[in-house]
């Protein structure tokens, strides 16, 4: 039953839906036109909003394409490619290949989003090369959807957030220890009955005809070798010493940041990705053509990443971001503000996909909203990384690094993804309301 459904809306969506950056310039014009309405009297100052927020995550951009390009690197070295090897053999049929790929990706989620983003993208291409018979457009749909566990886990935007000292809200809802957010009980038995549910749905979603298996492309990581590969030049392209002696540099510097106290972010994880390959390559002209082959993966994040900058900037500016969080608050009482802001999250996420915008964004509108009606701080931060994280499913900006890596289009897994995105929707709904 859920099969056919599925098929449907996959075949529906595939039809409709168009390119990811279409829908970020789509989205950029709707919050202007609503912006404009809104503030008719103040045209140039959205404008210049979207001018200056352009350029917001410029930082950001280079870490996610430094993230993707030395993961997928660091996967091309042998040893990396065999220890993926034997464990994608394991998911030696469709249905041990979708619960694989997701528990997998799944775990990477709750250790750090970031090193999920390259761990299930690689680990899901090797599964889709062993298993001819699962649908690949799902098996990456089942990496991705994990996405939705990010919040509960260690690198939870807002839950790391409320708990740093000095953080920008603490002067209205103090300072938050992780006991009471990402390892509150409740939140705990929300991320275990998704954990468990979600895996369930994404089988009972599998084709039974018309499946599309992973389509291998054939990539040469090989240099050509010149007649004078015995010239000095040549010779310290090809020697292993200095990419050894340089990784090591760069694996001290990571493990003295982790002595001194430092968390797991984007930038350790880079350096780290970044160290291992120089080590684990045979030399730095193999390391160097490595990047060359993946580098083309990377060109629809640095092209859309600045765009949903902008917006965010304009949903700021234009009060659009405070109407959406007003009219939901508006009609809450003590025991359902927790599920109202829940939803309210996660219409803003869908035109500001940012855990840490939208919390900058959000927080400060909804946590004396909520304090006033007696709701405790802790359970309305959750709420909102809740909300941020439900409607990663539907959003493409997020879903864009695991696309980039496998060579699908957006179309080809967000039909299963607005599937379980009613089905995490629902259920969260249900035990927010009598958990939190």
């Amino acid at each position: 039953m859920l099969s056919s459904v599925a098929d449907r809306v996959s075949r529906v969506v595939q039809r409709y839906l168009p390119d990811a950056f279409v829908i970020a310039v789509l989205l950029t014009l709707f919050v202007f036109i609503v912006g404009f309405i809104t503030n008719p009297e103040e045209p140039i100052t959205l404008v210049k909003s979207f001018g200056d927020g352009f350029w917001v995550y410029l930082t950001f951009t280079m870490q996610m394409v430094l993230l993707l390009l030395t993961g997928m690197v660091l996967a091309a070295v042998p040893v990396v490619k065999k220890g993926l090897e034997s464990v994608a053999g394991l998911a030696n049929t469709p249905t041990k290949a979708y619960v694989l790929t997701f528990v997998v990706s799944a775990f990477a989620y709750y250790i750090n989003w970031g090193l999920a983003v390259v761990v299930g993208a690689i680990f899901v291409r090797e599964v889709g090369k062993r298993n001819q018979n699962a649908h690949f457009p799902l098996l990456v749909a089942a990496a991705y959807s994990p996405t939705v566990l990010y919040t509960a886990g260690l690198s939870s935007s807002i839950g790391l957030t409320v708990a740093t000292k000095d953080h920008f809200l603490s002067d209205v809802m103090g300072v938050i220890p992780t006991s009471e957010t990402i390892f509150n009980p409740s939140t705990l038995i929300i991320f275990a009955v998704l954990f468990v549910t979600m895996p369930i749905v994404i089988c009972l979603m599998a084709p039974k005809t018309n499946i599309k298996p992973y389509q291998e492309k054939e990539v040469s990581l090989k240099r050509e070798v010149s007649p004078d590969a015995d010239t000095p030049a040549l010779k310290l392209e090809q020697t292993p010493v200095l990419g050894i002696v340089t990784g090591v540099v760069g694996l001290i510097y990571v493990i003295n940041e982790f002595v001194i106290g430092r968390d797991l972010d984007l930038n350790i994880i880079n350096i780290l990705f970044l160290s291992l390959g120089l080590i684990l390559h045979r030399s730095l002209g193999q390391f160097g053509n490595a990047f060359k082959e993946a580098v083309g993966s990377t060109s629809p994040i640095i092209l859309q990443f600045p765009f949903y900058a902008g917006i965010i900037a304009v949903l700021s500016s234009s009060g659009l971001g405070q109407t959406i969080i007003d009219g939901m608050t508006s009609i809450a009482n003590k025991e359902t503000f927790d599920v109202f802001t829940y939803w309210s999250a996660g219409i803003v996420n869908i035109l500001a996909p940012s855990g840490g915008g939208q919390w900058a964004l959000q927080g400060p509108l909804q946590v004396p909203a909520g304090m006033k009606l007696g709701v405790d701080p802790s359970t309305i931060a959750m709420a909102v990384g809740w909300g941020d994280a439900w409607t990663n499913l539907i959003q493409p900006f997020w879903a864009l690094p695991i696309l980039s890596i496998v060579g699908l289009h957006i179309r080809h897994i967000m039909g299963y993804c607005f599937l379980l995105a009613i089905w995490v929707g629902v259920i969260t709904t249900i035990l927010l309301l009598f958990l939190y």
